[in-house]
């Protein structure tokens, strides 16, 4: 099944440290990817996207010169991006909870927490090439839909308020299981709804 269902993705990899690029290259290819590119940083990355975008970003979060956030938002909001709606997926072993809503702000839409499986790796490719969520725009953000519930009139009303979010000192920097960034990444979806909304 992995083998017909990625062998015509194409698929950069973002990381500073080789042997995890090695190591997300070889998870992929058993998964059946056999368009992969990959990148020790993400100007480098950013060059490569800006002359041949690729299907779909894997992007560590720390890297020298530029992190895999200031990544995540050019290609997202930077006039040049060739693809504002690109699939991002960002792979890193920081999983505390202000670290996950920090990159599902700037436009993630999934994250993978290390070690990496392959297993996990392919349920989140699944998500974002098979049940995607839609893309919103708002005065503040562009990216894949962050809310819990599918009301747009609701969302608007929400971003006009102050953004500053209470959290429990307690949990705050509690990290998370992949099963719990999954949930809040992935909020559940009518099934009436249209996957994407936007124009590029």
């Amino acid at each position: 099944m992995w083998n017909t269902y990625l062998k015509s993705v194409r698929v950069l990899i973002v990381d500073d440290q080789d042997f995890i690029r090695s190591l997300l290259r070889h998870i992929l290819g058993v998964l059946g990817c056999s368009h992969i590119t990959d990148a020790p940083d993400g100007e480098t990355a950013w060059d490569i996207i800006l002359g041949n975008p690729p299907d779909l970003l894997i992007v560590d979060w720390e890297m020298p010169s530029m992190s895999g956030i200031e990544l995540v938002n050019k290609v997202r909001t930077d006039k040049t991006s060739p693809d504002r709606f690109m699939p991002i997926i960002m792979v890193t072993a920081h999983t505390e909870r202000p670290r996950i809503l920090t990159a599902r702000d700037a436009g993630v839409n999934e994250f993978v927490m290390k070690p990496v499986s392959a297993k996990t790796l392919f349920s989140r490719l699944n998500a974002v090439i098979e049940h995607p969520r839609r893309f919103v725009r708002t005065k503040d953000y562009f990216g894949p839909d962050r809310r819990r519930k599918r009301v747009f009139v609701d969302f608007e009303r929400r971003d006009k308020k102050k953004k500053e979010t209470v959290v429990d000192p307690k949990v705050a920097n509690q990290r998370m299981s992949q099963d719990q960034i999954n949930t809040m990444l992935n909020p559940k979806q009518k099934e009436s709804e249209p996957a994407q909304a936007g124009n590029k």
